[in-house]
């Protein structure tokens, strides 16, 4: 499980990274609708994976399991 932690920071300070990077702040009008739109469905889609990743983690494990089992 470590792996996906793993996945789920980097992808967060790489988030975070971005987001600073494109800060609208400086521009004459800036969208702020869209910019924190864009970030919070790149941070659902960040979590949404790890979701699938922790699914198939237990899926694999529950398989091995079982394998593990038959063959006994």
């Amino acid at each position: 499980m470590k792996k996906i932690n793993i996945t789920s920071v980097v992808l967060l300070i790489y988030l975070i990274v971005m987001s600073v990077i494109g800060w609208p702040g400086n521009k004459p009008n800036p969208d702020w609708t869209q910019y924190f739109l864009i970030i919070g469905l790149t941070l659902g889609v960040i979590l949404l994976l790890r979701f699938v990743q922790i699914k198939r983690f237990k899926s694999r494990e529950k398989l091995r399991n079982e394998r593990g089992l038959s063959k006994n």
